[in-house]
């Protein structure tokens, strides 16, 4: 008997890269891996080589995959020269080193231009705002460019084992965020990077949703795509659905028909992995806060939990806004955290810990507010497991959520566009899509609201403005 067709999905995330293979017609998990990345905001792409190498030989390889796709973190610049050799380490989306270079492209162009153009405003976290960084900080790097690839473009290119820089390829979900690269009109704006970068380098050749980008040991190598399209797949998101993924960064999205464009910034307008749009808005500090707060607190996160859950809705007044890391929504690149409304009475770990919480969902909360209403609202990603966060969410987001079965949702969403591919002729399969959990509101009607004035607040502060 012929064993069923496997399809895998990778995740090369900013902390680690997994490896899912599943049952091509089922969805149903057969074998996984995962291997850590180093830290840091720049990082040598051979070290997600590595890490796809070892996070694959755990999941057994790709022995009987019949299809395989990459996911993985948006925006990061990866660099090549004509031989196709790294011309140095990639910065990472969450690199702010180029907030002023973003600033200045959207003084010297407007920032309507720009969300007409490409349906995003630069900001730190862009493609081409690392770009105009490089050509001003590292000309001599900035000489050497021949290609310019994105994290899950480069991977995709290695795995196929081409080291020609005209065999690069990508997806529409993750060229959009590039600042370079139109939803509305499915094209570059290459005149956009001429004016950032000062030349237009070789760039991916876009690809459909179930385009195959080549072949892998065997397996047919599907276009891969952006994390944040990968999760809206993986998830099963529809059309007025919001996906609210609360990983190292926080991401609101929600999947629509018609493409977007915020001159305001704090929606980028990016497309989907299906051929639809995926307007979206992405805070820095999300699980990250949680784990920060718990050490300080010297507990584990699941005590960290417990004193969250323990505690009342609302903090005993306690506001804590999260922007430890700085932010990008708002766009405030140098601001930094606060604590509002310290008393003698919720100075304890308990409120410390839920004011923590209440923190960072009601940042997602704020930013979903620009999408518009939802059919559902899912949250997903690793501070989702949290039973603090589903406790908080559902007041934050004013109703219920829907908490799908926790997996490797980024991966998963790679496999299911993999067995996509396989059949292109029918729509992806809903057997990939979990099943999950309704959450109820527990009643706090204030604590959105007094969020929203201590966030205004720090907003205010001076060493919140971009210098």
């Amino acid at each position: 008997m012929t064993p069923r067709p496997l399809v895998a999905g990778i995740d090369s995330s900013t902390q680690s890269c997994k490896v899912v293979v599943c049952d091509a017609q089922t969805g149903a998990l057969v074998r996984h891996g995962r291997a850590p990345h180093p830290r840091g905001t720049e990082v040598d792409p051979e070290e997600w080589w590595q890490a796809l190498q070892r996070a694959l030989d755990a999941a057994g390889g790709l022995d009987g995959v019949g299809a395989v796709s990459v996911a993985a973190q948006q925006h990061g610049l990866v660099s090549l020269d004509a031989e196709g050799h790294v011309v140095r380490p990639a910065l990472l989306w969450n690199d702010l080193r180029a907030a002023p270079a973003a600033a200045d492209l959207r003084a010297e162009l407007g920032a309507r231009t720009w969300a007409e153009a490409v349906g995003s405003v630069p900001l730190a976290s862009f493609t081409v705002s690392k770009l105009r960084w490089l050509a001003e900080h590292e000309p001599r790097h900035a000489a050497r460019v021949a290609a310019v690839c994105l994290p899950h473009d480069w991977l995709t290119w290695r795995l196929r084992g081409s080291g020609d820089v005209e065999d690069l390829t990508t997806d529409r979900g993750d060229a959009s965020g590039t600042g370079y690269w139109s939803p509305a009109t499915g094209g570059y704006r290459t005149d956009l990077l001429e004016h950032a970068f000062g030349r237009v380098p070789l760039l991916p050749r876009v690809l459909g949703p179930t385009s195959p980008a080549g072949s892998a040991d065997g397996a047919v190598v599907g276009p891969g795509t952006g994390d944040n399209m990968a999760a809206a797949l993986g998830v099963g998101a529809e059309p007025g659905d919001i996906v609210v993924s609360i990983g190292t960064s926080g991401v609101v999205s929600a999947v629509r028909d018609e493409p977007s464009a915020d001159p305001g910034g704090t929606v980028a307008g990016f497309a989907d992995a299906t051929g639809r749009y995926l307007p979206l808005a992405c805070t820095l500090n999300a699980a990250t806060v949680l784990d920060s707060t718990a050490r300080m607190l010297a507990v584990s996160r699941t005590e960290f939990d417990d004193l969250a859950c323990a505690a009342p809705a609302g903090s005993d007044g306690l506001v804590c806004v999260p922007y430890f890391d700085g932010e990008r929504t708002p766009n405030l690149p140098l601001a930094s955290g606060a604590l509002f409304g310290l008393r003698h009475q919720n100075l304890r770990p308990g409120p410390l810990a839920r004011a923590a919480v209440e923190g960072i969902v009601c940042n997602l909360a704020l930013a979903a507010l620009v999408l518009g209403t939802a059919g559902r609202v899912l949250v997903v990603g690793g501070g989702a497991a949290s039973r603090a966060v589903q406790e908080v969410a559902p007041t934050a987001f004013g109703g219920r959520v829907f908490i799908p079965r926790p997996q490797e949702h980024v991966a998963n969403g790679a496999a299911r566009q993999a067995a996509w591919v396989l059949r292109p002729d029918h729509p992806p399969p809903t057997s990939f899509v979990p099943p999950g959990e309704w959450r109820e509101a527990r009643t706090e009607p204030g604590m959105l609201e007094r969020y929203r004035s201590a966030a205004a607040a720090v907003n205010a502060m001076p060493t919140s403005a971009l210098e």
